[in-house]
């Protein structure tokens, strides 16, 4: 297993260097190494919360509800430390074989590993933002205000504070849009990792990238409804891989 391991490194780093334009689509499989659980599994994030935290119908109209909820379960994963996989990819565009990342995860994670070029495709859980105003607030105004068993509320115009993640029903920022569509279109290689390839329209990068003529490679424990237009499946650990991957570009 371990020579497999280096084998499917050193393949993966052929394949990168071949390559004229490779960006990488992650899911939250690249962050489970930094413990934060990923949605669906077993032991996931939806095994200990409703679905309908994420849902923006339910965080307008239960923001106390939500905020109390995201205090002990997710504003907290702006505290976790990048694994081998975010350290990986880092190097990799330091080293100018990918050329941007697009992520599934709102973390930041990629980019405390040092990451540069990243699309936040379903925003983020360090930012937060007044509904009416725009006016930015930080985790810690919004974290006192709940302790009081108060939904926080913009100081100058009295509106909901809202967080940066993108909920289901939220539209995707244009902008973010724009920089992953940018991204898929000018790629000759698209690498999926850690993404069961399920939530639109992250999911559709994949396909995206295949019609304009890419190698797709997938690399995630389980099987996603992509599979079959990939140039290569690895059903791996990725931690395990990126250290291989560490090593051999060492």
């Amino acid at each position: 297993m371990q020579q497999d391991i280096f084998d499917k490194a050193g393949e993966f780093l052929a394949l990168l260097k071949d390559s004229q334009c490779s960006v990488v689509l992650t899911g939250a499989g690249v962050s489970t190494g930094s413990g934060i659980p990923d949605f669906r599994s077993t032991h996931g994030l939806f095994s200990k919360i409703s679905q309908r935290t994420f849902e923006i119908n339910y965080f307008f109209s239960e923001p106390l509800k939500y905020y109390q909820t995201a205090i002990e379960h997710i504003h907290s994963l702006a505290d976790k430390t990048p694994n081998p996989t975010h350290e990986m990819l880092a190097q990799l565009e330091q080293a100018g074989l990918i050329q941007g990342i697009v992520t599934q995860n709102i973390d930041r994670l990629h980019q405390k590993a040092g990451s540069k070029r990243v699309v936040e495709f379903h925003g983020d859980v360090v930012s937060f933002h007044c509904t009416s105003c725009h006016k930015a607030f930080d985790r810690a105004t919004v974290e006192a205000s709940t302790q009081k068993d108060m939904a926080p509320y913009c100081p100058e115009c009295d509106s909901l504070i809202r967080p940066g993640i993108t909920f289901y029903g939220d539209p995707i920022n244009p902008k973010v849009l724009e920089a992953a569509y940018d991204l898929t279109e000018r790629s000759d290689l698209f690498i999926v990792m850690g993404s069961s390839l399920t939530v639109n329209p992250a999911a559709t990068l994949a396909g995206m990238a295949t019609r304009q003529g890419a190698k797709l490679i997938i690399l995630n424990l389980e099987s996603t409804p992509y599979d079959h237009l990939a140039e290569a499946v690895w059903h791996i650990n990725l931690d395990a891989f990126s250290q291989a991957v560490k090593q051999a570009m060492a």
